[in-house]
């Protein structure tokens, strides 16, 4: 008969450790359960570490694949479900039963294989690390820890509901530059290769000479028809290169670096960078996460590679006993304000509400630049296409008149 080894808790809260021999894995579960103990971790004896959580954790079944997109509807109905009365294990056991959505179901039928085998939520959300990342894990284990489970869920649902608002509404600020460039292209394009040549025939039969601004509207069209399949090609080429240089450390860190020194862009990856950082730790502190875990947390959740060197540089200081605002002060990458606020929050004890009140602050922030950045892009999407269709129209009219006035005139 196997042989399994065991940590739990007895009713008195003591540390057990022993063996014990049970046909299956969860008969040892039941065999411990009866002995009113709180099992914390059990293994056979013989298997290699590692390898059944190797087995236990696929992530895909057939055509589904899950992935991060499948972390909030699970949260959100883990959470109606929790707030009911219901225990964790209970509420994705009937999630796995009830939930019709394949991706969603597949997902709680695993959680709740790992949670009817003595895994607590958070241990089992780590087989699934395509879902729920370190962060989300450890917020929900401190959840565990405190008795706090649904509170834990709420802050962390309202975290990602804002991320996903963000994400969404930058999207949406930048589908209209994206169609305005896409109709002027189309605009562009119809009149060099449709408009263009039937004008350049008539133009020609008539044996006129055309003015200047035509002959250099047909000397892009022609060139453009000769040797515009090899441009786009080497564009093509050139953009392929480029991303996958920008994927190296090397390539994400100077790409990083320059988009910081551009116009508008630059100020607005600061204050994502800022938004991150006060939304993250703000959400792992008021959860009971150690500051310094907090931190390094938070350094992986922001994008940009130059601000989460300097905030990795940030936390080393930290570690050595240096206060949060004064370390990030030495970084340059933080708004004055910014660290004045969090200044405050430290000396009064009150880092979390400071966080929060910095997140709320440039949220509205960061909707205003996008505002002034949609602006800023579609004027100059309009006057480009303005300044080309112009020129066109004005390169064909005056080939009309300076043709018409050689004709009468001959």
């Amino acid at each position: 008969m196997p042989r399994f080894t065991y940590s739990a808790r007895d009713r008195a809260g003591k540390n057990v450790a022993d063996t014990l021999e049970a046909p299956t894995r969860k008969d040892a579960l039941r065999l411990l359960g009866a002995r009113g103990l709180q099992v914390v971790a059990v293994d056979e004896t013989g298997v290699k570490p590692g390898r059944g959580a190797k087995a236990a954790a696929p992530v895909s079944a057939g055509a589904i694949t899950l992935t991060r997109k499948h972390r909030l509807p699970f949260l959100q109905s883990l959470h109606d479900l929790l707030t009911s009365g219901m225990s964790a294990g209970e509420a994705v056991r009937l999630l796995s039963v009830r939930i019709k959505e394949p991706g969603l179901k597949l997902l709680s039928g695993g959680l709740w294989e790992r949670l009817s085998e003595g895994a607590p939520l958070s241990r089992a959300m780590a087989g699934f690390p395509a879902v729920f990342d370190s962060s989300t894990i450890s917020l929900i284990q401190a959840g565990e820890a405190t008795g706090s489970l649904t509170e834990t869920l709420d802050r962390l649902i309202a975290h990602l509901n804002e991320q996903r608002d963000l994400r969404s509404q930058l999207v949406t600020a930048l589908a209209y530059p994206i169609l305005l460039i896409f109709v002027a292209g189309c605009l562009v394009l119809f009149f060099l290769f449709f408009l263009l040549p039937r004008l350049q025939s008539l133009f020609n039969s008539l044996h006129g000479e055309l003015p200047l601004s035509t002959r250099l509207l047909v000397g892009a069209a022609n060139f453009s028809l000769h040797y515009g399949v090899v441009i786009v090609i080497a564009a093509v080429l050139g953009g392929i290169s480029f991303w996958r240089w920008r994927q190296t450390e090397a390539g994400r860190a100077t790409t990083d670096a320059w988009l910081l020194r551009l116009p508008l862009i630059g100020p607005f990856i600061v204050s994502q960078t800022v938004l991150s950082f006060s939304q993250t730790l703000g959400v792992l502190l008021a959860n009971g996460i150690t500051a310094v875990e907090a931190l390094r947390m938070t350094e992986r959740q922001i994008s940009n590679r130059v601000h989460r060197q300097a905030f990795h540089l940030a936390t080393d200081r930290v570690i050595e006993g240096e206060a949060l605002s004064s370390s990030l002060t030495k970084t340059g990458c933080f708004p004055d304000l910014v660290l004045d606020r969090l200044t405050v929050g430290e000396n009064t004890g009150n880092v979390v509400p400071s966080l929060h009140d910095i997140a709320k602050n440039y949220r509205r922030l960061i909707s205003s630049q996008l505002s002034t950045f949609v602006k800023v892009i579609a004027t100059v999407v309009l006057m480009a296409v303005f300044v080309v269709v112009g020129f066109i129209a004005f390169a064909i009219v005056s080939a009309v008149f300076q043709v018409s006035a050689s004709f009468k005139m001959g």
